[in-house]
């Protein structure tokens, strides 16, 4: 159909070979993009079960402290004196205490007897006060584990610790020098359980990054050979439909010129010679003549239409309207009404129109030979992003669900060739309900029609 110089099929390749290379790279920053979407999608969760775990590490080590507190500092000097609250019992209490309050380490302390009430604080205004024990206290009191939680404090014996924002609370048993039991409770602020976290994400954290980075880039250049085989195959693919399509083109031609040098030429010169019998044979024969003579005209006329099917002309000397417009004829001829929709300055490259022309040929000859149709609209549409073809008829139709007959094997090639060029071709058919084909390439197909 088309004959190109050696510099434009050159050309083309080295389009087709840098189309190739760029979907190869589009392959590869796509797999990067996924690996790094997975890497954050399991950074994340690592980053909050590390923080989870050092935080309750964190808080482990607060009790660990505030219970050495109670046991070493506190319980020798929790005397009877203390207990009642007698003027200037608490005295050894505060000296003990005042370092640890001065470098922030403490923030206040209280001490609860089995009442609920205050029996010490650095705070005297809480010294007395009875307040509600915390639902495990009988736990505690009984020697269970000590606890400590991370929040703001907003308890009724917490007013003067409102304003200092997130605190660590710990409770931890504790006896006065009587061996009676009492509960500590002790507040922190919040730095050690920060800093804990964040030194465990950041020990932890780069080299888990670091760990998925490797992998990843250890999986990269697998991954380029791979996305570079498969472009292989597709390129591979391309060709042998290319070839296919070729093929088909040349046998087309040949038949075409074996029917037009051979067999048309024959029967034209048997149609002279009967008509010539016609003329001066016997007259009881020549109505026998006259009616052999206008069958085999019908025939060559037949066979004529054939050849221009076959061989269609040139597209880039009429252009894709004027070529689709003439492959309508034989529809005409058959009594078909066809509606044509092309905009008369289509704008499309020698490639694209060739591809919608051979889809048009196909169709229109299945039209032709099985549809048994009365009506044919093709309407082309053309705009900056995508080119479609599509094809109707109200013919029988035919079942999708069964298997395609042979005569739709030259439909099929081009299913198979636009595909591959990154296009589509659609074929919808009902039983008594006509054929829609429509075919559509978009700016970005990859073509290779020699």
């Amino acid at each position: 159909m088309y004959r190109t110089s050696p510099q434009s099929r050159e050309l083309r390749r080295d389009q087709l070979q840098a189309a190739e290379r760029s979907e190869v790279r589009m392959a590869v920053q796509r797999f990067l993009l996924m690996g790094f979407i997975a890497m954050v999608v399991v950074a994340v969760p690592v980053a909050l079960f590390v923080r989870g775990q050092s935080e309750a590490r964190a808080m482990a080590n607060a009790v660990s402290f505030t219970q050495r507190l109670a046991d070493y500092s506190l319980t020798p000097l929790m005397t009877e004196a203390v207990l009642a609250n007698l003027p200037g019992s608490q005295r050894l209490l505060n000296e003990r205490i005042a370092p640890r309050i001065a470098d922030g380490s403490l923030v206040r302390i209280k001490v609860w007897d089995t009442d609920g009430v205050i029996v010490y604080s650095e705070l005297p205004s809480l010294i007395g006060h009875r307040f509600a024990l915390p639902s495990f206290a009988p736990e505690l009191l009984a020697g269970g584990q000590g606890r400590a939680t991370l929040e703001k404090q907003s308890e009724p014996d917490d007013l003067s610790e409102t304003e200092s924002g997130e605190l660590v609370e710990v409770y931890v048993r504790a006896l006065s020098s009587a061996g009676l039991p009492l509960i500590l409770e002790a507040y922190f602020n919040d730095d050690s359980v920060r800093e804990e976290q964040n030194s465990a994400l950041l020990g932890l954290i780069p080299a888990f990054l670091v760990s998925l980075g490797v992998l990843q880039l250890a999986q990269l250049f697998p991954a380029i050979a791979l996305a570079r085989r498969i472009q292989g195959h597709q390129s591979a693919r391309r060709q042998l439909l290319q070839h296919a399509i070729d093929a088909s083109d040349l046998e087309r031609q040949r038949i075409a010129r074996d029917l037009h040098d051979e067999v048309i030429q024959d029967l034209a010169g048997l149609s002279y010679a009967l008509e010539a019998e016609e003329m001066h044979g016997i007259p009881e024969n020549r109505t026998l003549f006259g009616q052999a003579k206008a069958i085999l005209q019908k025939n060559v006329r037949t066979l004529r239409t054939m050849t221009t099917e076959l061989y269609p002309p040139d597209l880039e000397a009429l252009g894709l309207p004027a070529a689709l417009a003439h492959l309508t004829a034989p529809l005409l001829e058959q009594g078909i009404e066809v509606k044509l929709h092309v905009p008369a300055n289509c704008d499309l490259d020698r490639d694209r129109s060739a591809m919608f022309y051979r889809v048009a040929r196909e169709v229109l000859a299945n039209t032709v030979k099985h549809a048994r149709a009365g009506v044919l609209e093709l309407t082309l549409m053309h705009d900056a992003d995508r080119t479609i073809l599509l094809i109707h008829d109200n013919g029988c139709g035919f079942d999708l669900s069964a298997a395609a007959p042979d005569n739709h094997l030259g439909l099929r090639i081009m299913r198979d060739t636009i595909q591959v060029a990154g296009g589509s071709l659609e074929v919808r058919s009902w039983r008594g309900g006509g054929t829609s084909v429509m075919a559509t390439l978009g700016r970005s197909a990859v073509l290779n029609i020699r």
